[in-house]
């Protein structure tokens, strides 16, 4: 089936939700009107669907395919990316002075989301590029700017993570490879690197892999890790490429999904590398990295969940079978109509327009947190944006799963097979809660850094902002005042949790930290409702104005089914959290 980017909602989402009207004043965006990101925005949702979408099922069904130390993309794939780099689609959010076109975070975002809703195995090569921008502008030095990052920018490189090695996963704390000082300044890079996504590929002139590795003198544990930059070819002095750097695949990996993007295993055999920073200090300029590509996993999570939702309504809608319950024709009719197959929809587009409107949400505190005017007001903005991170990354990819599984549902026993391509939705949404670091971990963060360290006072900052929002729907319509109820007994509980944790935290570790994901999923699950509330009084207001009424409906719709049908599932997370300790840390395994 055709794919259609949910351009508007996008629109709606940055003018309402995500503090269009601080951030269009900040000095970096000034120039930036609503009506140019609109613009761009319309034109990538017509290449991705001519250009990107039709290379998705085949690209699934081909797979890469590896060859003595090469890989390859499957047919079509080289060639769409050198028309998106031509077009400067890598380009859309990133600084002017390297090439970018400075567009804010939120009109990045929405961009992420439509390529990889188009084709998650293309667009895990943009996004890991992504965060190699992200991490040279935050800690390379200009000269590596100099050289690096206007390539990166456009795409005409690309760029990789090296973190997980054979016996180090999760734990970075046990990771070997080693990085040798040369006389000229330069590292020897040696080691193996597994699970790099587009560590190998046919598609860029040039790979610029990020690479964590340890000094001889480096301290143990995660302290003694520093960051390197290893290009894939050296890079002469007038910018040319030079010869291959000592970095080989190895092999690349079979997987449940995403089989068109190559998972590389990679050598590096004193490989050349350049310091980013600080010697011993690689793990804090990574997370730069991280948090860029764990908020675009997020994003991939509401693509693939848009994704479904689009190919289970058209299906629901042509498909005729059984007439309705309520005997409004004896003749049988489209599953459309069918009550459960009504509630399976709806709840498929509440949860998939609720993490948009989450994850817009935090695009604009990213931008206040970059660039608002003083230091006080850049650190509160990065505190609400570093608590959102977790829960954009952890709740968008959780219930990708469950969105993409009611997809194939709605199409019945045909969801099963392959053909209708149902089932690759879900088999490629099945990565998501585990690369850049798994749900467990993102719970981690969000228990142990955004909320015991603070004493649950961003948390609190939150709620309160909830609050207001409950006051405004409460004045407003009976669909309004329903929904600022749900809203209230979900901030409740919310409140009730993070009191919970702080009081906890401290004396009971491992109860706090084993409430982590029902903690995340609570808060990811009140988030979105608080959002989807506020596009509704925002669509009340336009629909009073006579603005696209089928469109303003449909959000107040949306919202108010979320409210009824997914925020009280809030309620149950409380019970998990505040009652379940006991049962979960005594179980016999």
């Amino acid at each position: 089936m055709t794919f259609n980017a949910p351009v508007k909602d996008m629109i709606f989402n940055i003018a309402h939700l995500a503090s269009w009207a601080d951030v269009s004043t900040l000095p970096t965006y000034e120039a930036v009107e609503l009506d140019d990101a609109e613009a761009a925005l319309t034109e990538f949702a017509r290449f991705v669907a001519e250009e990107i979408a039709p290379l998705n099922a085949p690209g699934d069904q081909v797979g890469s395919r590896y060859e003595n130390g090469r890989v390859f993309l499957p047919d079509g794939f080289a060639e769409a990316y050198s028309k998106f780099v031509d077009m400067g689609w890598q380009s859309l959010p990133h600084p002017e002075e390297f090439g970018g076109q400075g567009l804010p975070r939120s009109v990045g975002a929405a961009a992420t989301e439509m390529l990889n809703a188009a084709n998650m195995s293309f667009a895990l090569c943009p996004l890991l590029t992504e965060g190699a921008i992200e991490a040279l502008l935050t800690a390379a030095s200009d000269a590596q700017k100099a050289t690096y990052l206007e390539h990166l920018v456009s795409g005409k490189w690309t760029g990789t993570m090296n973190l997980t090695e054979p016996q180090a996963g999760s734990d970075l704390a046990l990771l070997r490879s080693k990085a040798e000082r040369r006389a000229d300044g330069t590292y020897a890079i040696s080691g193996t690197k597994i699970y790099i996504t587009y560590g190998e590929h046919d598609m860029s002139e040039n790979t610029v892999h990020l690479v964590l590795a340890r000094t001889p003198d480096a301290p143990a544990g995660v302290k003694g890790i520093s960051l390197f930059l290893v290009p894939k070819y050296m890079v002469n002095s007038d910018g040319s490429l030079g010869e291959r750097n000592a970095v080989r695949c190895v092999s690349i990996e079979h997987k449940l999904g995403i089989k068109a993007s190559p998972t590389a295993v990679l050598s590096f055999e004193e490989a050349t590398g350049f310091l980013i920073g600080e010697e011993n200090a690689g793990l804090r300029y990574m997370f730069e990295m991280m948090n860029s590509a764990r908020y675009a996993v997020g994003l991939q999570g509401i693509a693939v969940s848009e994704r479904a939702y689009q190919q289970a309504l058209s299906y629901a809608r042509e498909r005729i079978q059984s007439a309705p319950v309520d005997g409004s024709s004896r003749e049988a009719v489209a599953i459309v109509n069918h009550p459960d197959v009504r509630r399976m929809l709806m709840r498929m587009r509440s949860i998939t327009e609720g993490g948009r409107a989450m994850a817009a949400f935090a695009a604009g505190w990213q931008d206040l947190a970059k660039h608002a005017a003083t230091a006080a007001e850049r650190a509160s903005a990065a505190a609400i944006s570093e608590f959102l991170t977790p829960l954009v990354k952890g709740y968008c990819t959780e219930m990708s799963v469950d969105v993409t599984s009611l997809g194939v549902q709605v199409h019945g026993g045909m969801g099963f097979i392959e053909e209708t391509g149902a089932a690759q939705h879900y088999r490629d949404a099945r990565i998501l809660p585990i690369y850049e670091g798994t749900t467990a971990i993102q719970a981690n963060d969000l228990v142990g850094r955004k909320t015991l360290r603070d004493g649950g006072e961003t948390a609190l900052r939150l709620a309160e902002m909830i609050a207001q929002t409950e006051a405004e729907l409460a004045a407003g319509s009976a669909a309004a005042q329903t929904v600022a109820a749900r809203l209230g007994r979900a901030r409740e509980a919310f409140i009730s949790v993070v009191q919970h944790l702080v009081n906890t935290g401290k004396t009971e570790p491992s109860a706090a930290f084993g409430a982590g994901v029902p903690y995340l999923m609570l808060a990811g699950n009140l988030v979105a409702g608080w959002q989807l509330a506020r596009a509704l009084l925002a669509a009340e207001t336009a629909l009073q104005n006579g603005e696209d009424p089928e469109f303003m409906a449909a959000k107040i719709s949306t919202a108010r089914f979320y409210a009824d049908h997914v925020l009280n599932d809030t309620s149950v997370q409380q019970d998990r959290i505040l009652e379940g300790a006991d049962s979960l840390l005594t179980a016999i395994l």
